[in-house]
């Protein structure tokens, strides 16, 4: 009889270990070492006794049964049941297959696919950011490449992906918990899925930097209302196209980055003189080679945006930095909290006084390069010595 209620719901079939075998998995069989059970049994002998005579007791229980004929407890003795038993026994007196180095300090974690919430009074800057940090772990995996052994955690057993038959993690198929590892880059992958076969990939190894920072290089974010995007910074003029002194200071500008963890710049001049440019361009040829990820942030952007911890250089372009840092004794500042903003921007206060749970040892360089039409309505806070580091007025009308 069809039960339109069992069609409309549909019953949920348990996975099992024959999900992973018939999707490439292979059960991964531990090994004795008669040194770690030597160790096993100094360190706590009674406890591997009592284990001993439990897995005995299952065994003459399978075997012992008087209801049934003897054949019938030959066959019980192969039992799913007592071999769950066997093999629990088994495990607890072999080495574990090895695993995630939990103490390393550097870890890289995104959940994937990123999903965007739409709302019209929200700016999607935490989908960006979301973004930017999956795009990271998975170039770093597409630049890892084929692991040395590929491991999986179900139901407390361990199978193993032959690593010639891998050909990508989206092909990988996971009910538990799988286990990557890199030896020449002493990195660990883990993987774990969450809700709606989402996946979450997490990166452990003892310095990520390195490969963060290869895998970036050339991106830029734009933190722009609903037109934000990550892609690559566009300088449409060369450095050498600008006036000699821009050039000159060009040179300033690049010494200092050099020499600072921590740099402001400000130009300005009428509209039309080439500012925003000279910033791109300043990006393009300057910091990109260094490894710097670039984030250009309109006045909403600034308001929200907390630079990623686990990028080690970045650079920031504010445009019109005279209509977000306004002076606080006009009526207008005092209804924003943009200027504070900006002020903490430049001072780095604002994301240095509190350590990232995940990147507590993270030490970042931080340029930012801002343009405005005057500085006549900056708050004369933005100016102090301290804050912005060199200051260039443009004349050369470009437009």
């Amino acid at each position: 009889m069809d039960n339109g209620y069992d069609n409309y719901y549909p019953r949920y079939q348990q996975p099992t270990s024959q999900n992973l075998l018939g999707s490439g998995w292979r059960p991964l069989h531990r090994h004795f070492d008669a040194q770690y059970f030597w160790q096993l049994a100094l360190r706590d002998p009674w406890d591997l006794i009592q284990k001993a005579l439990d897995v005995c007791s299952d065994v003459a229980n399978a075997v012992g049964r008087n209801e049934y004929s003897p054949l019938a407890n030959l066959l019980n003795l192969f039992s799913e049941n007592t071999r769950y038993e066997i093999d629990e026994f088994w495990n607890s007196i072999t080495p574990p297959p090895p695993g995630p180095d939990y103490t390393f300090q550097n870890s890289l974690s995104t959940e994937t696919p990123i999903q965007q919430q739409v709302s019209r009074d929200q700016i999607p800057i935490d989908y960006v950011l979301n973004r930017l940090q999956e795009i990271t772990v998975l170039k770093i995996l597409a630049y890892l490449g084929r692991p040395a052994q590929i491991i999986q955690v179900f139901m407390d057993r361990y199978f193993y992906y032959p690593i010639e038959r891998f050909s990508g993690w989206e092909q990988i198929r996971s009910l538990g918990t799988v286990y990557a590892f890199w030896p020449a880059h002493q990195i660990w992958l883990q993987i774990e899925t969450t809700y709606q076969s989402r996946r979450r990939y997490t990166l452990m190894g003892i310095d990520l930097k390195p490969l963060i920072r290869k895998v970036t290089y050339n991106l830029a974010v734009m933190l722009s209302g609903y037109q934000s995007r990550i892609g690559q910074i566009q300088s449409p003029y060369p450095i050498s196209s600008f006036p000699a002194e821009i050039q000159t200071f060009t040179d300033q500008v690049q010494q200092r980055i050099l020499q600072q963890e921590r740099l402001a710049v400000l130009v300005h001049g009428i509209p039309g003189t080439g500012k925003t440019v000279w910033t791109q361009a300043v990006a393009h040829e300057l910091l990109i080679p260094l490894g710097y990820v670039v984030f250009i942030l309109d006045h909403e952007a600034v308001q929200e945006f907390i630079p990623p911890p686990y990028l080690e250089r970045v650079c920031l372009i504010i445009n019109e930095a005279d209509n977000l840092a306004q002076n606080r004794a006009s009526e207008v500042a005092q209804q924003s909290s943009k200027t504070e903003r900006i002020l903490s921007l430049l001072d780095g206060t604002l994301h240095q006084s509190v350590l990232d749970e995940e990147h507590p040892h993270c030490e970042q360089k931080l340029v930012v390069l801002m343009t405005c039409n005057t500085t006549e309505r900056l708050d004369p806070a933005v100016l102090r010595k301290g804050r912005v580091d060199l200051v260039q007025e443009f004349t050369h009308r470009y437009v």
